[in-house]
């Protein structure tokens, strides 16, 4: 993704990738934002909600547009999601993010759809943001070129 980045970004790029989700990643995300509705932790509640066990937060899930962002270096300015269907411990998500517009001046937006491992769309999220410029695509390949140290995140 980064290489795409400094390369240039245009409208239709897509990038896809998944994650799976364990009950330690969204307890430990209900301890950072505070978040304990019992839909995530008592499956009494989900009984009556009807969801076949305990879900994990929304935002958790919609979160993985930060790998998109932080991979490109897009400054979010905007999010919008919208939950669809729940995502139980140990589902796999797929994140596919389209970038629909880029302005010249580099404000951009672009939209998410997510699925899970049964194909099942579980979200989606239409965004607005900043690219980098020519002076931050030159940094990002600076960055690449160091061995991008501070990105935890290996791709091609």
């Amino acid at each position: 993704m980064r290489k795409k980045a400094i390369n240039g970004l245009k409208p239709n790029d897509e990038f896809t990738y998944t994650r799976t989700f364990t009950e330690a990643e969204t307890m430990s995300f209900g301890d950072l934002t505070r978040d304990y509705n019992p839909v995530h932790y008592d499956t009494r509640w989900t009984d009556t909600k009807r969801f076949k066990g305990l879900i994990c937060h929304g935002l958790l899930i919609g979160g993985m547009i930060c790998e998109f962002g932080g991979q490109v270096g897009w400054l979010a300015t905007g999010m919008n999601f919208k939950f669809i269907g729940p995502v139980y411990f140990n589902d796999t998500v797929e994140c596919r993010v389209t970038i629909t517009d880029i302005q010249e001046n580099g404000r951009a937006e672009a939209e998410a759809v997510f699925t899970n491992q049964h194909g099942t769309m579980v979200g989606k999220a239409s965004m607005t943001g900043r690219l980098p410029l020519e002076k931050e695509k030159s940094i990002l390949e600076q960055m690449v070129n160091e061995g991008d140290p501070t990105n935890k995140l290996t791709f091609e």
